[in-house]
């Protein structure tokens, strides 16, 4: 696999990031410390890895941390009712039927998706807090989080999954008709409808999938905290965006790199706990996010503007 300029930089930059947290901290670059970060990146990398195809397309969903919500109520209802199985089912199936309705509000309904995504955000944040009844729902059996945290060869289940997740969506992206046709779609619609390509069920699709890995994070959420507060996913949207972006990703649409989402997950996630562990309050971790991602846009942007001048020159 061939790495980018972009993805050698963040590889880069997780290493010297680690380097400057374990000088500040003798905690930090501890084997818990270090699983505990790969843990906390399970639900962004999924949700990322989502949100990476949606951008590429040219859309944005700021709806998928409350979608993981309520996919994760699902799931938390069933464990309640000792149906372990079919609790691990209920995220995936609740996350794709919540992925249609986000395309039946943004394609079919032609609304734009920032302007659609958040009103579904709005309903959907109201419509958990009512099924919550205003209380967390805790304590929930822990049959779910022994089978995804079974070791299989000296390794969770649930990284298993997990990777597979990520290699199949890679292998869609790089290695199908499909990629292509999410790609030129991103770049232009007129244009991808001029040549043929199915554009609205293309779309349809990815706010599907989108839905669907929203709903496998739920159930690895769940089978991590077992627990459903009423804030779940509050800032994951961002934290999405901002590691599909600072992985490479043009936010304009018709790129993407895969590679690049997972290295900029996990760099979100080392700033964070490092911050944590220097003393800086968890309040700030927000803060961090949006000025990465604005960083980010700044640069692409500015040298978006140099090289039309260039060309132009």
């Amino acid at each position: 696999m061939h790495m980018t300029s972009r993805e050698i930089a963040l590889l880069a930059i997780a290493f010297l990031a680690i380097a400057g947290f374990s000088w500040f901290s003798p905690w930090f670059a501890t084997v818990d410390n270090l699983l505990t970060i790969l843990r906390n990146s399970s639900e962004l990398l999924l949700i990322a890895l989502g949100m990476t195809l949606v951008i590429a397309m040219g859309g944005v969903d700021v709806s998928v941390g409350v979608v993981m919500g309520v996919a994760a109520w699902g799931v938390g209802q069933l464990l309640l009712t000792n149906s372990p199985w079919l609790a691990a089912l209920a995220g995936p199936l609740l996350g794709l039927l919540l992925g249609l309705m986000t395309a039946l509000v943004v394609v079919i309904g032609r609304i734009p998706a920032i302007v659609g995504t958040l009103g579904l955000f709005g309903v959907l944040r109201t419509g958990l807090f009512a099924l919550l009844g205003g209380q967390w729902l805790s304590g929930l059996p822990g049959t779910l989080t022994g089978g995804l945290m079974h070791s299989l060869l000296g390794v969770p289940v649930m990284a298993w999954i997990i990777g597979l997740v990520w290699a199949s969506v890679w292998l869609v992206v790089r290695h199908t008709p499909y990629g292509l046709w999410l790609l030129a779609a991103g770049n232009s619609e007129e244009k991808a409808r001029l040549a043929g390509i199915p554009v609205t069920q293309v779309r349809i699709a990815i706010f599907m999938i989108s839905g669907l890995l929203c709903g496998i994070a739920a159930t690895c959420y769940i089978a991590t905290y077992r627990n459903v507060e009423m804030t779940v996913g509050g800032s994951l949207a961002l934290e999405a965006i901002a590691a599909v972006v600072l992985g490479g990703t043009r936010i304009t649409g018709g790129s993407c790199s895969l590679l690049g989402t997972l290295l900029g997950v996990l760099l979100l996630r080392i700033l964070q706990n490092g911050l944590l562990l220097v003393g800086i309050p968890s309040l700030w971790q927000t803060v961090v996010t949006g000025a990465v991602l604005l960083i980010v846009l700044s640069s692409e942007a500015a040298s978006s503007r140099v090289f039309t001048f260039r060309r132009l020159a």
